[in-house]
Protein backbone atom coordinates (compact mmCIF):
# COMPACT_ATOMS: atom_id res chain seq x y z
CA UNK A 1 0.00 0.00 0.00
CA UNK A 2 2.91 2.37 0.88
CA UNK A 3 4.28 1.47 -2.46
CA UNK A 4 1.14 2.55 -4.31
CA UNK A 5 1.14 5.89 -2.02
CA UNK A 6 4.58 6.64 -3.62
CA UNK A 7 3.81 5.86 -7.08
CA UNK A 8 0.63 7.74 -7.35
CA UNK A 9 1.54 10.97 -4.78
CA UNK A 10 5.39 11.45 -5.48
CA UNK A 11 6.74 12.56 -8.64
CA UNK A 12 10.76 12.96 -7.26
CA UNK A 13 12.59 13.55 -4.24
CA UNK A 14 15.70 15.86 -4.08
CA UNK A 15 18.19 15.66 -0.60
CA UNK A 16 18.59 19.67 -1.24
CA UNK A 17 20.60 20.15 2.11
CA UNK A 18 21.76 18.54 5.26
CA UNK A 19 22.66 21.26 8.48
CA UNK A 20 25.30 19.47 10.69
CA UNK A 21 28.56 20.97 12.80
CA UNK A 22 30.54 19.77 9.04
CA UNK A 23 28.30 21.73 6.88
CA UNK A 24 27.46 25.28 9.29
CA UNK A 25 29.18 27.47 11.73
CA UNK A 26 26.88 25.80 14.08
CA UNK A 27 28.08 23.04 17.31
CA UNK A 28 27.26 19.80 17.23
CA UNK A 29 23.96 19.17 19.36
CA UNK A 30 23.57 16.55 21.98
CA UNK A 31 19.82 15.00 20.79
CA UNK A 32 19.99 16.17 17.15
CA UNK A 33 23.55 15.57 14.68
CA UNK A 34 22.62 16.84 11.23
CA UNK A 35 19.26 18.04 10.02
CA UNK A 36 18.20 17.02 6.67
CA UNK A 37 16.09 18.90 4.16
CA UNK A 38 14.33 17.04 1.67
CA UNK A 39 12.43 18.31 -1.30
CA UNK A 40 9.31 16.72 -2.24
CA UNK A 41 7.80 16.98 -5.65
CA UNK A 42 4.05 16.02 -5.47
CA UNK A 43 1.81 15.09 -8.17
CA UNK A 44 -1.56 16.20 -6.02
CA UNK A 45 -1.19 18.62 -3.11
CA UNK A 46 -2.35 16.03 -0.84
CA UNK A 47 -0.16 13.69 0.63
CA UNK A 48 -0.49 10.51 2.62
CA UNK A 49 1.80 11.06 6.13
CA UNK A 50 2.26 7.60 6.48
CA UNK A 51 5.08 8.28 3.95
CA UNK A 52 6.86 10.65 5.91
CA UNK A 53 6.09 8.75 8.70
CA UNK A 54 8.25 5.15 7.22
CA UNK A 55 10.97 7.84 5.39
CA UNK A 56 11.70 9.80 8.94
CA UNK A 57 11.50 5.49 10.60
CA UNK A 58 14.24 5.20 8.05
CA UNK A 59 16.84 7.58 8.25
CA UNK A 60 18.39 7.88 11.71
CA UNK A 61 18.46 11.83 11.15
CA UNK A 62 16.10 14.60 11.97
CA UNK A 63 14.20 15.55 8.57
CA UNK A 64 12.87 18.71 7.29
CA UNK A 65 10.74 18.11 4.01
CA UNK A 66 9.69 20.59 1.97
CA UNK A 67 6.69 19.86 -0.34
CA UNK A 68 6.20 21.36 -3.61
CA UNK A 69 2.77 21.36 -5.61
CA UNK A 70 3.02 23.74 -8.52
CA UNK A 71 5.22 26.58 -7.29
CA UNK A 72 4.14 26.22 -3.50
CA UNK A 73 5.19 24.72 -1.02
CA UNK A 74 4.48 23.09 2.27
CA UNK A 75 6.98 22.65 5.06
CA UNK A 76 6.67 19.35 7.12
CA UNK A 77 8.26 18.55 10.64
CA UNK A 78 8.43 15.73 13.01
CA UNK A 79 9.07 16.01 16.45
CA UNK A 80 11.05 12.97 16.56
CA UNK A 81 12.69 11.06 19.67
CA UNK A 82 14.89 9.04 19.87
CA UNK A 83 13.21 5.64 21.24
CA UNK A 84 14.12 4.48 25.08
CA UNK A 85 16.91 1.72 24.97
CA UNK A 86 17.38 1.61 21.05
CA UNK A 87 19.06 3.61 18.38
CA UNK A 88 15.90 4.21 16.56
CA UNK A 89 13.36 7.54 16.46
CA UNK A 90 9.88 7.49 17.54
CA UNK A 91 8.13 10.65 14.97
CA UNK A 92 5.30 11.72 17.55
CA UNK A 93 3.66 13.46 15.13
CA UNK A 94 4.04 16.37 12.18
CA UNK A 95 3.87 19.43 12.10
CA UNK A 96 3.22 21.50 8.81
CA UNK A 97 2.60 25.23 7.19
CA UNK A 98 -0.27 25.83 4.61
CA UNK A 99 0.67 26.66 0.70
CA UNK A 100 3.65 29.13 0.68
CA UNK A 101 5.31 30.52 -2.63
CA UNK A 102 9.32 29.67 -1.47
CA UNK A 103 9.53 33.25 -0.75
CA UNK A 104 6.91 32.87 2.61
CA UNK A 105 8.75 30.26 3.93
CA UNK A 106 9.04 30.85 7.60
CA UNK A 107 12.31 29.94 8.11
CA UNK A 108 15.43 31.48 10.14
CA UNK A 109 18.24 29.37 10.78
CA UNK A 110 18.07 30.86 14.54
CA UNK A 111 20.83 28.57 17.01
CA UNK A 112 23.86 28.31 18.01
CA UNK A 113 23.73 24.60 18.18
CA UNK A 114 21.98 21.70 15.65
CA UNK A 115 19.17 21.28 18.81
CA UNK A 116 18.46 24.94 18.91
CA UNK A 117 17.79 25.55 14.91
CA UNK A 118 16.01 22.03 14.66
CA UNK A 119 14.01 23.12 17.93
CA UNK A 120 13.46 26.37 16.06
CA UNK A 121 12.73 25.02 12.46
CA UNK A 122 9.98 22.16 14.68
CA UNK A 123 8.46 25.50 16.64
CA UNK A 124 8.38 28.11 13.48
CA UNK A 125 6.72 25.50 11.55
CA UNK A 126 4.16 24.19 13.87
CA UNK A 127 3.29 28.59 14.68
CA UNK A 128 0.61 29.35 17.15
CA UNK A 129 0.25 25.01 18.40
CA UNK A 130 3.86 25.06 20.00
CA UNK A 131 3.72 28.90 21.44
CA UNK A 132 5.82 28.53 24.67
CA UNK A 133 3.17 29.64 27.25
CA UNK A 134 6.04 28.88 30.49
CA UNK A 135 9.43 30.31 30.44
CA UNK A 136 11.87 27.82 29.62
CA UNK A 137 9.78 25.10 28.47
CA UNK A 138 11.32 22.46 26.41
CA UNK A 139 10.58 21.19 22.90
CA UNK A 140 9.28 17.68 23.96
CA UNK A 141 7.04 19.73 26.96
CA UNK A 142 5.51 21.90 24.06
CA UNK A 143 4.41 18.78 21.73
CA UNK A 144 3.54 16.90 25.26
CA UNK A 145 1.02 19.98 26.05
CA UNK A 146 -0.36 20.31 21.89
CA UNK A 147 -1.03 16.42 22.12
CA UNK A 148 -3.15 16.68 25.32
CA UNK A 149 -4.90 19.46 23.74
CA UNK A 150 -5.21 17.99 20.57
CA UNK A 151 -6.66 14.67 22.38
CA UNK A 152 -9.07 16.94 24.84
CA UNK A 153 -10.00 18.86 21.41
CA UNK A 154 -11.04 15.07 19.95
CA UNK A 155 -12.86 14.12 22.84
CA UNK A 156 -14.89 17.25 22.66
CA UNK A 157 -15.65 16.94 19.24
CA UNK A 158 -17.04 13.16 19.78
CA UNK A 159 -19.20 14.46 22.45
CA UNK A 160 -20.64 17.09 21.03
CA UNK A 161 -22.00 14.74 18.26
CA UNK A 162 -22.97 12.15 21.17
CA UNK A 163 -25.01 15.19 22.84
CA UNK A 164 -26.63 15.65 19.31
CA UNK A 165 -27.78 11.69 18.95
CA UNK A 166 -28.91 11.12 22.36
CA UNK A 167 -32.78 11.96 22.65
CA UNK A 168 -32.94 10.96 25.91
CA UNK A 169 -32.98 14.48 28.02
CA UNK A 170 -31.56 13.17 31.31
CA UNK A 171 -28.83 11.88 29.34
CA UNK A 172 -28.01 14.72 27.17
CA UNK A 173 -27.76 16.93 30.35
CA UNK A 174 -25.18 14.58 31.75
CA UNK A 175 -23.35 14.94 28.41
CA UNK A 176 -23.46 18.14 28.42
CA UNK A 177 -22.28 18.61 32.25
CA UNK A 178 -19.07 16.22 31.03
CA UNK A 179 -18.50 18.64 27.85
CA UNK A 180 -18.50 22.03 30.04
CA UNK A 181 -15.93 19.91 32.17
CA UNK A 182 -13.90 19.04 29.09
CA UNK A 183 -14.01 23.21 28.08
CA UNK A 184 -13.31 24.59 31.10
CA UNK A 185 -9.60 22.12 31.04
CA UNK A 186 -8.84 22.87 27.22
CA UNK A 187 -9.59 26.92 27.94
CA UNK A 188 -7.06 26.49 31.20
CA UNK A 189 -4.62 24.84 28.56
CA UNK A 190 -5.04 27.50 25.89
Amino acid sequence: ELKKIFVEQIKIIYWKNKIAASTTNLAPGINVTELEIFEVRLSSPLLDDSLLRQIDKKIPYHILFLLEYQGKYQAWIGYKEVSSGSNTFKVNGYYHTEWLTEEELPFKLVGLNIDAVYENFVRQIAGDRLKTEVIGESLGESVARDEQKQALQKQITKLQAKIRKEKQLNKQMQMNTELKKLKKELEVML
